[in-house]
């Protein structure tokens, strides 16, 4: 066993694992975090997508090892202290199902948000294109996204 520290959602947290264990199941199954999902297991469907040091990675594909030091945020992480414009306009946008994947698109969206102030459609569509959703059309979550960024100009923050 390796122990491995690092910031989980603002919280410093320390966990014993093996050289060779997936973040996704160390996150899933010894920190109870549910918002990132496991679906192909092998980075096709963008599901287990999770923030390390603000940039996106897939969890599914990344050794809990390699975390050591760095911070990591779940969409849980997003929303400590209430929730973000953009998962507000989610929910008034019904930007989702079955919910399966969009805690990755709202992670993605955010990562989006801070790289671009004012995206594009097309801009959306480049970002979000490595998450995929079985459930609905992507309409939705374009509109949810384009929409917080129209907001962002009034408050400066997600």
């Amino acid at each position: 066993m390796v122990k491995v520290l690092f910031k989980l959602n603002g919280e410093q947290v320390v966990v014993d694992v093996e050289p060779n264990e997936l973040l996704i199941n160390t996150l899933r199954d010894k920190l109870g975090v549910k918002s990132v999902k496991y679906a192909c297991g092998i980075g096709e469907c963008g599901n287990c997508t999770v923030l390390i040091d603000g940039e996106p990675v897939l969890s599914c594909l990344t050794l809990t090892v390699d975390v050591n030091g760095r911070e990591v945020v779940t969409d849980e992480g997003l929303s400590r202290e209430g929730l973000t414009k953009l998962q507000k306009a989610f929910i008034e946008e019904g930007a989702f199902q079955c919910g399966y994947c969009t805690p990755a698109f709202i992670l993605m969206g955010e990562y989006l948000l801070r790289e671009k102030q004012n995206p594009s459609i097309e801009d959306v569509k480049e970002y979000l294109k490595g998450v995929l959703c079985r459930c609905t059309g992507y309409i939705n979550i374009f509109k949810a996204v384009l929409k917080t960024s129209s907001r962002r100009e009034d408050s400066g923050n997600a």
